[in-house]
């Protein structure tokens, strides 16, 4: 999706990408709440595929001297989607854009943030040179795996946070005031701790776990006391469901009444499915930054909208205003 803004005018133009890749409802649902609520309709851009797979990509209006918000997640397929974000950006940059935003939901390669072991690649930082290369001017991004890899960019960028969405939530649900909210791991404490606080100061517990290799892991121990609680598990992201599941499971046998997981990232690779929707989790709420097809939905997945929340980081950029104050 494009938005374009143009500041002589002051009008907003909205113009849809027409993505061979992203038909996914959930993506679909997520551009038409972004459009709705700011009050805009979806405009034009041609993209499409040649025989050999090369991507073609043609802004079907002038954007000269626009502001441009490039709304795309580098989720599965990850590789085709930052390439088809490239390309765009190198259009937009070429039709004489004032400036180009990329708003990228969910940043694919944040992960890979550090060299854990010798001659290891940090395309986190890759990523990040390839977007300033192709011409973007300004990244938002939502819930980064590590707050270090923000440093990796060499133009500004906004990190906003799926938490909002989810405290909302969870705060219109009946749930017992008996609450503890639990880091799946020892690195997101951090995250947890801000969670716990903002969910009438909770306290916090953090299963210690060892991994074992990339999407492996093994629980350990718990530290603090989840008995007779309700358990709030909270991460940024859940892949195979291998971390969650398994602190999910030490958190039963703690004598933890329920257990919730809630994440901003829903990458669900299998056996995710398998593992959430086994009876273990009262309720997985995760919100729409990445595709969500029909074979990935389970009876105890809440899918939450993030629209309002980019259509308001949106708005502040291109007014040049504060986004921080959205979180406050």
């Amino acid at each position: 999706m494009i938005v374009c803004m143009c500041h002589h005018s002051m009008r907003w133009r909205l113009r849809p990408i027409w993505l061979v890749l992203l038909k996914c409802m959930t993506f679909c649902i997520l551009r038409q709440e972004i459009a709705s609520y700011l009050g805009v309709d979806l405009g034009k851009i041609l993209i499409k595929r040649f025989a050999d797979g090369e991507i073609y990509v043609q802004l079907q209006e002038s954007v000269r001297g626009c502001d441009v918000f490039l709304v795309q997640p580098t989720c599965s397929p990850v590789n085709e989607n930052l390439m088809e974000l490239f390309i765009m950006i190198d259009a937009c940059r070429r039709a004489s854009a004032r400036s180009i935003t990329v708003v990228i939901p969910y940043f694919g390669y944040a992960r890979a943030d550090r060299k854990a072991q010798g001659r290891e690649a940090i395309t986190a930082k890759l990523a990040a040179n390839l977007l300033t290369e192709a011409g973007s001017d300004r990244v938002i991004v939502c819930d980064m795996h590590s707050a270090q890899a923000l440093g990796y960019f060499d133009i500004p960028v906004d990190h906003i946070y799926g938490q909002p969405v989810i405290l909302d939530y969870l705060a219109s649900k009946t749930i017992s005031k008996d609450l503890v909210v639990v880091s799946p791991d020892v690195g997101g404490v951090v995250r947890a701790r801000a969670f716990a606080k903002k969910l009438s100061d909770a306290p916090l517990a953090i299963v210690d776990k060892r991994r074992q290799g990339h999407n492996l892991s093994e629980v350990m121990h718990l530290i603090g006391d989840v008995k007779g609680k309700v358990a709030i598990m909270v991460d940024d992201m859940i892949d195979t469901a291998g971390t969650i599941t398994s602190g999910a499971a030490l958190l039963k046998q703690e004598g933890a009444e329920a257990v919730y997981a809630c994440c901003t990232h829903a990458v669900l690779s299998p056996p995710a499915i398998e593992r959430l929707s086994g009876g273990i989790f009262e309720e997985v709420i995760v919100t729409n930054s990445i595709l969500l097809p029909e074979d990935k939905c389970f009876p105890q997945l809440t899918v939450l909208s993030m629209a309002n929340l980019v259509a308001e980081t949106i708005w502040h950029v291109h007014r040049d205003g504060s986004v921080s104050s959205i979180f406050q």
